[in-house]
């Protein structure tokens, strides 16, 4: 009798889902060993394809998306069959790539770079004509996903020849980009996100969440917690400089959901970190990591080295605290925000307070004063290792569709002001514990109830116990590390953030 009510529930659900989000929900189905899993596409990729080639049943024809996979999205290895095709036989050629632009300040030329082919800008050119049509899509981040048509200009070329005394480079040949089509296939409608919110509640939007996400809800037996500290990872998707630290067992899903989600993150996995590829190259002078992504995730921080450890974390203080900084003679501003995430073992998970758990970070991470910068700590032991059962199977939202949403909620400013009319402050509050436990709250309330407009619209019960509690424990467990680290914050506690009384009686007894 329950399976059937579970079953009566789902489908359920799913038509409330269909009903509400039409096409951009698709049919996952992570549990199947299936030729998904060898092409390694990210998942915003692969859900594009299950929207391009999906029927209203979320049966495809997996052949014709064979043939378009291998038409049109290349393999690294493939890269140098691509240069002979555009530069030897002089044909174009069209695929799926990720295209990052840059404009040179002495001559005003424009090249681009295509980074997964390690294809440089030195090497490339974009003609004004071809500018005009696709610069609109091209300076919108850092990186931007889309179909490039790649020709070839010979070195010389006649009809540049106006341009020979400004281009120092017209005696070399040039990959020249003759089309750009963003990848975006679709308008992205957030006030539509918003009001399609409101047809579910709190527990039903969770599981939507989770789903987007490419996970399922089923999978984790009712456990709220979990679901929401899962969840928890996507507040630096929807929120500007929240910066945050995740330590976990091995195997809850760090690296895929920061790495394999979104198109407007980065995920840096161990190796060597310096202060040029994070914030700025003087030499090359280009922008590093910090610039053009929504966050920048540091996984399996233990095992990553810095090429000097006192340059990079001075540079990481004054960007945590401002979205500024400074290398040699440029200037530089952004919103990414900074994720440190590391594996932990059970004996020294802190559940009762008193565990160091920063002793095996790299020492660049051990000084206090930078990770007061932090604004809260995921407590990734509360995540359950990953398995079958929660993988998705199922509808959900499309990921590319519902990545992108976060990414325009970002700037979003009036969510800030309902938490700032909430949030009753205490007196003599430390300003960072005051501006961490806001930016985790109105990430909270983005991602749970993007469809609030007002301080009326959520009952304060909820935005409570789903948004101003949960911030205070994230940044809780950061000031008790700190701590230890350092004697100097010892009993120096959050202070206790309430919710603030209404005028009316009514609503007074509500909160």
């Amino acid at each position: 009798m329950t399976s059937i009510v579970c079953s009566e529930k789902g489908a359920k659900m799913i038509e409330k889902l269909r009903d509400n989000f039409d096409e951009m929900v698709v049919y996952k189905d992570l549990r199947k060993s299936n030729f998904f899993s060898t092409l390694s596409l990210p998942s915003f990729m692969r859900d594009w394809l299950l929207k391009k080639f999906e029927d209203e049943n979320g049966v495809f024809d997996q052949d014709e998306l064979i043939r378009f996979v291998q038409t049109y999205i290349p393999r690294k290895d493939d890269w140098t069959m691509i240069k002979n095709k555009v530069v030897v036989e002089r044909e174009r050629a069209r695929f799926l790539a990720k295209v990052s632009v840059d404009i040179d300040i002495g001559t005003g030329e424009v090249s681009f770079s295509l980074p997964d082919f390690g294809l440089a800008g030195k090497d490339t050119i974009i003609e004004d004509p071809v500018w005009q049509t696709c610069k609109e899509d091209l300076v919108r981040g850092r990186d931007n996903w889309g179909m490039v048509e790649l020709g070839y200009r010979p070195p010389d070329d006649c009809d540049l020849k106006i341009k020979k005394e400004k281009s120092k480079s017209s005696k070399y040949g040039k990959i020249r980009l003759m089309s750009f089509k963003t990848f975006c296939p679709y308008t992205i409608d957030v006030d539509h996100y918003k009001e399609a919110r409101s047809a579910f509640t709190t527990a039903e939007w969770v599981d939507v969440l989770l789903g987007a996400a490419d996970y399922n809800a089923a999978g984790y037996l009712g456990d709220e917690e979990k679901k929401l500290t899962m969840i928890t990872r996507l507040l630096p998707f929807v929120e500007k400089r929240l910066n945050l630290i995740e330590l976990a067992p091995k195997g809850t899903g760090k690296s895929y959901l920061f790495g394999r989600i979104s198109r407007f993150g980065w995920l840096s996995s161990g190796g060597i970190m310096s202060r040029a590829k994070m914030f700025y190259d003087q030499s090359k002078r280009a922008t590093g990591l910090i610039s053009g992504n929504d966050f920048v995730t540091l996984d399996e921080v233990q095992t990553i080295s810095f090429t000097d450890a006192n340059e990079v974390r001075a540079a990481l203080k004054g960007y945590l605290e401002s979205g500024t900084f400074t290398v040699g003679n440029y200037e530089g501003v952004a919103d990414a925000g900074v994720i440190l995430c590391g594996n932990i073992r059970k004996d020294t998970m802190d559940r009762d307070g008193y565990v160091n758990m920063f002793d095996e970070l790299p020492e660049v991470f051990r000084e206090s004063a930078l990770i007061d910068r932090f604004h809260g700590f995921i407590k990734g032991w509360n995540i359950p290792r990953m398995n079958d059962d929660l993988k998705i199977s199922g509808w959900a939202l499309n990921s590319e569709y519902f990545c992108s949403i976060l990414h325009e909620l970002r700037g979003d400013m009036s969510y800030r002001a309902i938490v700032d009319e909430f949030v009753e402050v205490p007196e003599a509050a430390d300003t960072r514990d005051t501006e961490a436990v806001k930016r985790i709250a109105t990430a909270y309330l983005k991602l749970l109830f993007p469809h609030v407009r007002n301080v009326n619209d959520i009952e304060a019960r909820e935005f409570k116990r789903y948004c101003l509690d949960r911030a205070y424990r994230m940044r809780d467990t950061i000031k008790i590390q700190l701590g230890l680290l350092d004697k100097e914050y010892l009993g120096k506690d959050v202070p206790k953030f309430n919710v603030r009384p209404a005028s009316d009686p009514g609503e007074a007894e509500a909160r």
